[in-house]
């Protein structure tokens, strides 16, 4: 594959991590009958986004924590690789800058003092205080850029995940997700069912049933993505991406499938459209949602700087 669509393809990841975040704001923590209730025909466009006491927090067609957090692992980009001493630095300045819409399980890890010097310690000190309970898709929603490498994914995959979510799950999400990226931008190949379960059971037995729903569904609505004690899940949240990844016949098509669904729709579509914009390439995206997005020549420059830093050293 020549550079040209080595570039399409990382561009529309990026973009479509941001827009899938922006647009997914206007029914986050929906249910699938509110979205309806409040966006008559669909959630299409970023000016239909309703301003009610969570969302007028943001300027419509605004990114939130999860392309925030996302841009954080960029910004540790040096020499090839992501610095993690760098990407926990710059996660832990972000936090104090008192970022909007960070998760629960986020903020105890970030909260902590020592953060920065002792990120996976502790990391897997509130993963064993939640019993080893707490797989949140806090990791997932942002590893999109990791796919973007084009070595040692699975290695870099692991350990940005577990600066923050040490759960089993939460990391081979991330490992799938970064992957499907990865083959799709640098190997012009997609990963079959098989090769992602394979993926999935080197980490937890669990995973393997989100990914068998996400193929089986014939439609998206059979996920349930509004369920209510779950919407944060992070093999939740990876089934939308799958879905999107095996059902989608565009990338606006599963965008606003995966927005108009309601529960974590934001996070969802995050990493729903980084895969669907990697797949599709960035030629494919509706030019309203690039440049309607809230700041969107702040983020095309640093997209841009980091894309180029990438493909020139592997020239």
């Amino acid at each position: 594959m020549n550079t040209e669509n080595i570039k399409d393809k990382m561009l529309g990841c990026l973009w479509g991590q941001a827009i899938g975040d922006a647009l997914g704001l206007g029914s986050e923590f929906m249910s699938k009958n509110e979205v309806i209730k409040h966006y008559s025909g669909g959630l299409k466009t970023y000016s239909q986004i309703v301003q009610d006491a969570h969302r007028c927090r943001w300027e419509k067609g605004a990114w939130t924590d999860d392309t925030d957090m996302m841009l954080c692992i960029l910004s540790g980009f040096d020499n090839s690789k992501f610095n993690l001493r760098q990407v926990a630095s710059n996660f832990k300045d972000w936090f104090n800058g008192k970022p909007m819409g960070i998760g629960s399980h986020t903020f105890k890890v970030l909260c902590m003092g020592d953060y920065v010097e002792l990120p996976e310690m502790c990391s897997k000190l509130w993963w064993n205080l939640s019993r080893q309970q707490s797989a949140a898709n806090g990791a997932l929603m942002r590893t999109s850029v990791v796919g973007l490498l084009p070595n040692n994914i699975e290695e870099q995959a692991e350990a940005i995940c577990k600066l923050t979510h040490y759960d089993p799950r939460c990391i081979g999400s991330c490992v799938i997700a970064s992957s499907i990226i990865h083959n799709i931008v640098w190997h012009n190949k997609q990963l079959s069912k098989d090769e992602i379960k394979e993926i999935g059971a080197r980490y937890d037995d669990r995973i393997s049933e989100w990914i068998e729903v996400a193929y089986n569904s014939t439609d998206i609505s059979l996920l349930d993505l509004d369920e209510t004690h779950s919407i944060g899940y992070t093999l939740r949240t990876l089934s939308a991406a799958l879905w999107c990844y095996w059902h989608s016949p565009s990338f606006d098509a599963g965008l606003l499938s995966v927005v108009n669904e309601g529960g974590d729709a934001d996070t969802n579509g995050a990493i729903a459209c980084a895969i669907l914009g990697a797949k599709f390439g960035f030629s494919s995206i509706p030019d309203y949602y690039i440049f309607n997005l809230h700041n969107h020549e702040e983020y095309r420059n640093k997209i841009m700087h980091f894309i180029d830093q990438v493909i020139n050293e592997q020239r």
